[in-house]
C-alpha cells in the first residue's frame, strides 16, 4: 500500500475529464502487480504520464510502475510532445524565431514538417538527425486556441487578447486552473492596436473617442476628421482573431458602441496593411508588428495630448492601446524541454529575437529624466489650483538625475488588481532584484492618478498603488537580499498626467506607478 499511496501523491492534478481526441488504453502497474491504474493516455513527458481514469485525471511517476498497452510510449526512443494552438501571428512568425533562437543556443537542429490545413510542426533534432522535441502549431486564432485547449487538444494557447471572464470560468470548471495566475498565463511579447491610413491621407492623427466612433459606424466622413469630404473604409482583422476581439474589448466597450458591419476583413494584419496602402479613404487597426509601408495615426487628446506607438511608449503602457502577446497553460505537467523553451522565452536572449522579429520585447530600459521633456510640458500645462508649482518642484526635485524604467504598472478597470502586462512586470522586475541588477541602487515606486476628484484625496490614492506595487515586487522577489538597494515610494497624484482625463481611456492611463532609478 506504500506504492499506492505514493502513486496517488504524485497524481498532481485531479479533475473532471474533457474530450481527448487522441488518448489510447493503458494500464499502469506497481512492480509486485498489487495494484493497476486503468484508462486513456492522454501524455507522457518522459516522466511522468497522464491519464484519464475513473477517477479522473491522474499524473502518475513513472519510475514506479509498468506500461502494458497499445496507447503505451517508447521510453528509449521518446519524443517530447509539445501542442501549440491559436493566433496565427504567433504562430507563423513569434514562435519559430524563438524556437529556432533556443535551437540555437541548446545545440539543436530545427526542422519544419508542414501538415494540412495550414499547421505545421518544428522539430528539435539532435546528434544524427534524432528528433528529440516535436513542436506542432495548430494555426487559427485565439478563439480556436481556447477551444482546443479545453477539448484537451493543446498544450497551450497563443493568444493575442487576454482570456475572457468565460473562457476563464471554463477552464477553472475543467479544473485547469486559474488561467490569469502567475504560472498559467505569461506575457510572451508586447504588441499593440495601431490605426493606419495610406501615406498619401492627410489625416495624421485621431482622439482615441473618435476612433471607437468611427470603427462603430458613428463617423463615416473624412472631413469629420479633418480631412477631405470623402467615405471612410474600414478594414479590421479576421472575427474571432485576438486583434478583432481587443478592438471591440479595447476600443469599444468603454465607448458603450458596437462594432460596424460595414467593412473588409482581413486574415492577417500584413494583408490589411496592403488594402489600407492602396486605398487612400482607408483606416484599418493593425498590428503593431505588421504595419507595412501603411502610416499610423497618432493618439489624440482634447486637451493637446498626444502619444504615438513606439516600442517605449508600449513598453510602459503610456500607449493606451497597447495588447499583449500571452501564453496559456493549463494546470499540468509539461515535457523538460518545453519547460526548457518557456525559462529560455523570458530570459535576455529571447528579448533579442522578439524585438528582431518585430515585436515589442520586455527587456527594460532607462529613460532619463531629459527625455521627459514633453510630459513636463503636459505638467505645467495642466497645473491648476490643486497641483501647485510647489508639487511640481517637489517631483522634478525627486527625479533630477534619475532614470525611468519602462516597467511601469497600470491596473485592470475598476479595480485595484494590476493588468496583465503589469503582472507580467512584477514577475520579471522581482527576478531581476533576486539576480543583483540593482544592487547598490535607489528603486522608487512612484504613484500618479487620474484627475477625478480631489487633488489630495487622488495623491493618496496614488502612494496606496504605489505601496501595493512596491510590497507585490518584494514579496516576489523570495530569495533576493534587500538590504542590498534602497526601495522607496513616493506619490503626485494628478501632477504628471499622460493622456487627457476626458475619456475612460486616458484615464486609465494616468492612473499608474512608474519606477525611477538611480
Amino acid at each position: 500500500m506504500a506504492w499506492y499511496r505514493a502513486a496517488f501523491s504524485a497524481a498532481l492534478f485531479l479533475f473532471s475529464s474533457t474530450l481527448v481526441a487522441t488518448a489510447q488504453d493503458v494500464t499502469l502497474s506497481s512492480p509486485d502487480g498489487a495494484v493497476a491504474i486503468t484508462g486513456d493516455l492522454l501524455g507522457f513527458d518522459g516522466q511522468f504520464y497522464r491519464v484519464d481514469t475513473q477517477f479522473g485525471e491522474l499524473t502518475v511517476d513513472g519510475s514506479g510502475v509498468t506500461c502494458d498497452g497499445p496507447g503505451c510510449p517508447s521510453l528509449s526512443s521518446f519524443i517530447a510532445e509539445l501542442t501549440l494552438s491559436g493566433s496565427s501571428t504567433m504562430a507563423e512568425v513569434l514562435l519559430p524565431a524563438l524556437i529556432e533562437g533556443f535551437a540555437l543556443r541548446n545545440g539543436y537542429q530545427t526542422r519544419r514538417d508542414s501538415l494540412p490545413d495550414g499547421n505545421f510542426d518544428y522539430l528539435l533534432l539532435q546528434g544524427d538527425q534524432i528528433p528529440v522535441a516535436r513542436f506542432t502549431f495548430l494555426v487559427s486564432n485565439t478563439d480556436e486556441g481556447f477551444a482546443d485547449l479545453l477539448a484537451n487538444e493543446a498544450d497551450m494557447v497563443m493568444a493575442s487578447r487576454e482570456i475572457r471572464p468565460e473562457e476563464r470560468k471554463l477552464a477553472q470548471d475543467a479544473g485547469m486552473g486559474d488561467m490569469t495566475g502567475a504560472s498559467r498565463s505569461r506575457v510572451l511579447a508586447l504588441d499593440a492596436l495601431v490605426p493606419i491610413v495610406a501615406p498619401v491621407n492627410p489625416v495624421t492623427n485621431i482622439p482615441v473617442p473618435q476612433l471607437a466612433q468611427v470603427f462603430a459606424g458613428k463617423i463615416t466622413n473624412w472631413q469629420e476628421l479633418g480631412g477631405p469630404d470623402a467615405p471612410i473604409s474600414l478594414h479590421l482583422p479576421v472575427a474571432g482573431s485576438g486583434l478583432a476581439q481587443a478592438v471591440e474589448d479595447r476600443l469599444l466597450k468603454p465607448a458603450n458602441v458596437s462594432l460596424s458591419q460595414d467593412l473588409r476583413r482581413h486574415d492577417r494584419s500584413s494583408g490589411l496593411a496592403r488594402a489600407v496602402t492602396t486605398d487612400p479613404f482607408a483606416i484599418g487597426i493593425a498590428s503593431y508588428a505588421e504595419t507595412g509601408t501603411a502610416r499610423t495615426l497618432t493618439l489624440s487628446g482634447a486637451c493637446g495630448f498626444a502619444v504615438a506607438a513606439g516600442r517605449r511608449a508600449i513598453k510602459t503602457e503610456d500607449y493606451p492601446l497597447s495588447a499583449p502577446m500571452f501564453l496559456y497553460l493549463p494546470a499540468r505537467r509539461l515535457p523538460k524541454i518545453a519547460r526548457d523553451f518557456l525559462s529560455y522565452a523570458r530570459g535576455p536572449a529571447a528579448q533579442i529575437v522578439i524585438r528582431r522579429a518585430g515585436f515589442v520585447d520586455q527587456a527594460p530600459e532607462e529613460i532619463p529624466v531629459k527625455a521627459q521633456g514633453q510630459r513636463l510640458a503636459n505638467a505645467i500645462q495642466a497645473a491648476g489650483d490643486e497641483v501647485d508649482l510647489v508639487e511640481l518642484q517637489r517631483l522634478v526635485a525627486l527625479l533630477r538625475g534619475m532614470q525611468r524604467l519602462t516597467t511601469s504598472f497600470r491596473f485592470e478597470t475598476g479595480s485595484t488588481r494590476p493588468d496583465a502586462q503589469s503582472r507580467a512586470n512584477i514577475a520579471q522586475l522581482s527576478r531581476a532584484i533576486e539576480v543583483g541588477d540593482y544592487d547598490a541602487k535607489r528603486l522608487v515606486f512612484v504613484g500618479f492618478s487620474d484627475g477625478e476628484g480631489p487633488a489630495e484625496g487622488n495623491r493618496k490614492i496614488a502612494m496606496k498603488r504605489a505601496e501595493a506595487v512596491r510590497d507585490a515586487v518584494v514579496k516576489a522577489a523570495e530569495t533576493a537580499n534587500m538590504e542590498r538597494l534602497q526601495v522607496d515610494v513616493d506619490a503626485f497624484g494628478e501632477a504628471l498626467p499622460m493622456a487627457c482625463d476626458d475619456s475612460g481611456w486616458g484615464r486609465q492611463v494616468n492612473r499608474r506607478v512608474e519606477v525611477w532609478l538611480r
